[in-house]
């Protein structure tokens, strides 16, 4: 999730628990979707629907902030 970013996230992983926080929601998200899907715990289609969104907006989010903290890095 965003290479070009690699750097940052580990810095900000360490740094700002706030973002780490996000980082570790969105992993724990996708990996229960992988588990629903392989059928490794249960959830139906609806359910597995509902976490992607979730995930996807905390992914909104991750990038957001990786933004402006890059903006905040440069000025």
């Amino acid at each position: 999730m965003f290479p070009e970013y690699r750097e940052l996230i580990s810095e900000l992983k360490t740094t700002n628990r706030y973002f780490l926080n996000l980082f570790e929601k969105h992993n724990a998200l996708d990996q229960k979707i992988k588990n629903i899907e392989s059928r490794l715990e249960p959830g139906s289609h609806d359910e597995i629907e509902t976490l992607k969104r979730k995930k996807l907006a905390i992914k909104d989010d991750l990038y957001d902030f990786l933004q402006k903290s890059t903006f905040h890095r440069e000025a």
